[in-house]
């Protein structure tokens, strides 16, 4: 069953507006990255519509098999299937590729790995720097392609500097750009967001529109290669060492209790300490993972305003240099609104200074920078949090 693909001309203005590509639009080769979600498959038809010569391209990123009988989560076998369904739709070329062993090397082993550093890893945000936008970008310049176009809830605009800036998007609930600061500018030069103008409750009504069978699908929710939530699991079967067992001990070094694994544990969390019998509440303060240690005190001890990084990626005209020091607004968790801080650099090291001290602040999460707040600004860059 084909689509519908007649929508007014104000939307295909904006279509065309966010492709930021000259002259005809049946001139330009667009890659669709196409998950089998809503956003990515109205995307895809929006660019039909809007008169592109589109592609679209899956990822299967891991054991479909496995995934097809997984509700809620994105790159599945089901989802594989939608995708296909969609292209066919539109009467497009689509293509899956299979990138499971560079996806089980550069996001999974990696976010084993992490939580045995004593992390908080974010694997969305090494998927998309390692998988997603390095190889995908790779097949759409190996194709000739203008742009990549995604399903991402951002927006991007032209410089003067003849290259592009990452925007925050117009519906700010649905902001993607924590998980995007790795981007590069390479890479974010080629990059295209079709709905960062768009509120979800608006891309809906599109995929109603077009006819997409999948207009009503669910969100993903879980971390895609995560069952059910259950990322301990997942990380024992990786790295079975993970799940020895340790000390749990105070500031001072004291052994208040054992633990069964320190990938249970991350910085803040209050339950799973089994130390309720203490009196004051306690909380993870840090994970000592050499020594497979979790230490644990009170809420105040959490509190820090000097949030140290590690590679960093900047995305300012102006160049990242030694001795500098620049107000900005930062998100230090992607679903806490920004706060005001000072980002600087002494030798060579990155660090943010928050205006007011925040908690629980965990090595291996991701500190994004911007030049504003609210819908429409800059995103200058990021760094992942590492250790005081």
């Amino acid at each position: 069953m084909r689509m519908k693909l007649q929508l007014d001309d104000e939307t295909i203005a904006a279509v065309r507006a966010a492709m930021d590509l000259p002259g005809d639009p049946a001139q330009h080769r667009v890659v669709a990255a196409m998950s089998g979600g809503v956003d990515s498959s109205v995307v895809a038809g929006l660019l039909k519509a809007a008169g592109y010569n589109v592609l679209g391209i899956t990822l299967q990123l891991y054991d479909h098999g496995e995934a097809i009988r997984r509700k809620g989560a994105c790159c599945a076998g089901q989802d594989i299937h939608d995708a296909r369904r969609v292209a066919a739709a539109l009467d497009i070329p689509h293509y899956v590729l299979d990138f499971e062993s560079r996806f089980k090397q550069a996001v999974m082993d990696d976010f084993a790995d992490s939580y045995l550093r004593g992390e908080t890893p974010i694997p969305c945000v090494r998927c998309n720097q390692t998988v997603k936008f390095s190889d995908l970008l790779e097949r759409t310049a190996d194709l000739g392609a203008s742009a990549l176009a995604t399903g991402h809830y951002v927006t991007s605009a032209a410089r003067k500097d003849g290259h592009r800036a990452l925007l925050t998007p117009a519906d700010m609930a649905r902001d993607q750009s924590y998980f995007l600061f790795a981007t590069t500018q390479a890479q974010l030069d080629l990059l295209r967001f079709p709905l960062g103008g768009l509120v979800k409750s608006e891309t809906r009504k599109l995929a109603a529109a077009m006819g997409l069978e999948i207009a009503d699908k669910p969100d993903s929710q879980d971390i895609c290669f995560v069952p059910e939530g259950k990322y301990a699991d997942v990380i024992t079967r990786l790295r079975p060492e993970a799940a020895e067992p340790g000390d749990v001990v105070d500031e001072q070094g004291r052994v208040l209790g054992q633990h069964q694994g320190i990938i249970h544990f991350t910085v803040g969390q209050r339950r799973g300490l089994g130390l309720s019998g203490s009196g004051e509440p306690l909380y993870v303060l840090r994970i000592d993972a050499p020594k497979r240690r979790v230490v644990a005190g009170p809420k105040a001890s959490l509190a820090q305003r000097q949030v140290p990084l590690k590679d960093v990626n900047w995305l300012g005209e102006a160049a990242l240099t030694d001795g500098l020091r620049r107000d900005v607004f930062v998100k230090i968790r992607s679903a806490r609104p920004a706060v005001a801080a000072e980002l600087r650099v002494d030798a060579g090291q990155a660090s943010i200074w928050l205006g007011a001290a925040e908690a629980a602040i965990s090595p291996g999460q991701a500190c994004v920078f911007y030049a504003g707040e609210g819908a429409g600004a800059a995103v200058l860059g990021g760094g992942f949090i590492t250790r005081s």
